[in-house]
């Protein structure tokens, strides 16, 4: 009789390090701890303990004192950890100390975020900046992956060991494949401009929804568009920015663009690398800044997503403020508190369908403030023209006075001079 085996592999196992400092209160370290598990769950890996460590000083060799280190160290092998995450940058030094120490795996909120962000890049360019995040942040760790072999002397007397050869070797091959994919990076970011081109060739107003992850944007883009898009309740389910045609309630449609989510303490090489993404924020007229309501962290979350703006020269763009997922906010009273704090948000449920008509009203409102439109009278005789309208300007009311039709449009600026005649 055949034997039959458990194929069943359990999920690493991890024990959560917050760091609390004079610049980090008790209270954002563990809201910050608090996103850690967050992220951690979101890839299917499972805390099983918690500790929150206050500092006053770092110590080089392990970040914290080797006092306290102990008792973290006990208290995860307690928890049957598989490894030990820090909210806390590790430098290579101090990450390859932790793992001495403890003889668990021990890595930090960049590589957690770098792991989530590889799990869910599906197109060419995501996939491409994810491996560039990947190799940059690997690089300076690249010794500790040879330690052992780097006490390996072969040869004569002076030259390296196989370990050093080994890590020189990987070094340049590591390198050499960062300005590779760099270099595609700079192709595939051309032919996203050649697209952006496109578009506005077409004369469409664009608007971009932005906010902290998880807040529900794809979801916001699927109700306002009917489109698609892929929504999962998981930090960071949509890396790709995705691009739908809205029609407008007066007439003419808009581009609406669904972009990555935001998140405290983005590692660097991420956010150069998801630069091209970001960019369809920073280039469109209108941001819808979505926050989710009912989480206890919006203030911070709202707070992130500002700051990440002004740093991709978004902060001027004018804006609408969507607090969404009210269905989930248990009272009115709460409700009625962010209305008077942000008297001009719109507050949506997009699984109820509450406050989506207002949304799209006001987005429309905004958008015309930002572009207003013009009225032209093309005589009958001159109908081409008409057409060339339909093509080229966002046409949003056309009727006929019985000698010409009367068109109000949003006329692209290379169009105004030829149609300046023609002004009501």
């Amino acid at each position: 009789m055949a034997e039959l085996h458990d194929t069943f592999i359990r999920p690493e196992r991890t024990y959560l390090i917050g760091i609390q400092t004079d610049k980090i209160p008790k209270s954002e370290a563990e809201s910050l701890l608090d996103e850690l598990g967050s992220l951690a769950a979101s890839l299917g890996v499972e805390v099983v303990g918690r500790s929150l460590v206050r500092i006053r000083e770092t110590n080089s060799a392990l970040f914290v004192g080797s006092g306290k280190a102990d008792e973290v160290v006990a208290a995860a092998k307690a928890s049957e950890a598989d490894s030990i995450l820090f909210d806390h940058t590790l430098s290579p030094v101090q990450q390859r100390n932790w793992e001495k120490l403890s003889e668990l795996k021990v890595y930090d909120r960049s590589e957690l975020i770098i792991r989530i962000f590889a799990s869910r890049a599906h197109t060419r360019e995501a996939s491409l900046q994810v491996e560039l995040a990947q190799l940059e942040y690997s690089l300076p760790r690249l010794a500790h992956s040879y330690e052992a072999l780097s006490r390996q002397r072969g040869g004569r007397y002076g030259t390296k060991g196989s370990g050093e050869q080994k890590l020189e070797l990987d070094r340049r091959e590591i390198e050499r494949r960062i300005h590779e994919i760099k270099d595609e990076l700079k192709e595939v970011r051309r032919s996203r401009e050649v697209q952006r081109a496109r578009r506005e060739r077409v004369s469409l107003p664009r608007a971009a929804i932005v906010g902290y992850t998880n807040a529900g944007k794809s979801s916001l883009l699927n109700a306002l568009t009917r489109a698609s898009v892929h929504v999962e309740d998981k930090l960071f389910a949509t890396l790709d920015p995705t691009t739908r045609r809205i029609a407008l309630k007066k007439g003419g449609a808009l581009l609406l663009t669904d972009t990555v989510g935001f998140v405290r303490n983005l590692p660097h090489g991420l956010v150069e690398a998801f630069k091209a993404t970001l960019e369809e924020a920073a280039g469109a007229e209108l941001l819808v800044h979505v926050a989710d309501a009912s989480d206890p962290e919006v203030d911070r979350h709202m707070e992130t997503t500002e700051r990440v703006l002004s740093e991709i020269g978004a902060g001027e763009a004018p804006r609408v403020l969507v607090l969404n997922k009210i269905d989930l906010v248990p009272a009115e009273d709460f409700l009625e508190a962010w209305r008077a704090r942000h008297p001009g948000a719109v507050l949506t449920s997009v699984k109820t369908g509450e406050g989506m008509d207002e949304l799209l009203s006001l987005i429309e409102e905004r958008l015309t403030e930002a572009d207003p439109a013009v009225e032209l009278r093309v005589p009958d005789a001159e109908y081409a023209l008409v057409a060339l309208l339909h093509r080229e300007a966002t046409v949003l009311e056309e009727r006929h006075d019985g000698e010409a039709t009367i068109i109000r449009c949003r006329l692209p600026e290379r169009l105004g001079s030829r149609f300046e005649r023609l002004r009501v």
